[in-house]
């Protein structure tokens, strides 16, 4: 695969990282100055990330990048989370029928999380004592909906991997190309080594939206309290907060189905060397 095939996929997913970052400037009235060129800025800056890593032969931090739809189902649930966010936050200045609804759609599930010791709950506890009932209320609406999203990315990764065999689906699965930061020749059983891995992303992205607000309420006690003021602030820190647990969660699912296909192929030369005689007596 050369540069210049893989050029115009590359060129598109970078216009696409950028629709991403610009999204909530876009949609959302009265931003600073300051602020739309600190997003024009990343933007930029993820965009030349995205173009270089799409476009050279082999990778050097993206993974799974010719496993798909891996990577463009963690985009697609990224994209829909800070959009339903941003058209959350233009309601309350340029209200519609779709903003209202996404407001009613999140009120109704951030009020079902918001139970004793839930992520939702735990991300309200995490604000200020002196936050206002207004954004008390629009972190519950935002929280609710970002976290049905995420939920809902991680069942269709996993219907992917019951129904559509991933990754397999794709073609060979080249681990050099897949998965640029892992070292098959670093020591140890590469199976083992893979189930480790995909069990550490799995607790971690289980415990993370515990974590998260944990932190963020010593940040406020010990450093400065955080203020959502800004309604920017407020959607990439719900984005984040709901989209890195998820994105864990299927990295270990993916890294768990991976050593299953290397322990299969094992399996499968095995036998075939057996019944042709070739292990030794």
């Amino acid at each position: 695969m050369t540069i210049s095939s893989t050029l115009p996929g590359a060129v598109l997913r970078a216009m696409w990282v950028v629709a991403l970052v610009a999204l909530p400037s876009i949609l959302l009235p009265d931003q600073s100055k300051d602020g739309a060129q600190i997003v024009a800025l990343v933007a930029i800056f993820a965009a030349a990330f995205t173009l270089v890593e799409y476009s050279v032969a082999s990778p050097s931090f993206i993974e799974f990048r010719s496993a798909p739809p891996f990577n463009r189902l963690r985009f697609v649930a990224l994209f829909t989370t800070v959009l339903a966010l941003s058209l959350i936050m233009r309601g309350n200045e340029a209200p519609s029928t779709l903003t209202q609804v996404l407001q009613l759609t999140g009120e109704r599930i951030g009020e079902s999380l918001d139970f004793a010791f839930s992520p939702v709950r735990l991300i309200m506890l995490m604000m200020p004592a002196d936050t206002s009932p207004a954004t008390l209320h629009m972190i519950r609406i935002s929280a609710g909906l970002a976290y049905l999203v995420s939920l809902l990315s991680i069942a269709i990764f996993g219907l992917l991997l019951r129904f559509h065999h991933w990754p397999r689906r794709s073609g060979a699965f080249n681990v050099w190309v897949n998965m640029p930061m892992f070292d098959p020749t670093g020591g140890g059983d590469v199976v083992k080594r893979l189930h480790r891995d995909s069990q550490s992303n799995l607790i971690l992205g289980f415990l993370l939206p515990f974590v998260f607000p944990a932190i963020g309420k010593l940040v406020s006690i010990l450093v400065t309290p955080i203020t959502v003021d800004d309604p920017q602030t407020l959607i990439w820190m719900v984005s984040a907060w709901a989209f890195l647990p998820a994105s864990l969660l299927m990295r270990g699912i993916a890294l768990s189905r991976v050593a299953q296909l290397i322990h299969r192929q094992r399996k499968r030369e095995y036998a075939r060397a057996a019944a042709e005689g070739l292990l030794p007596v």
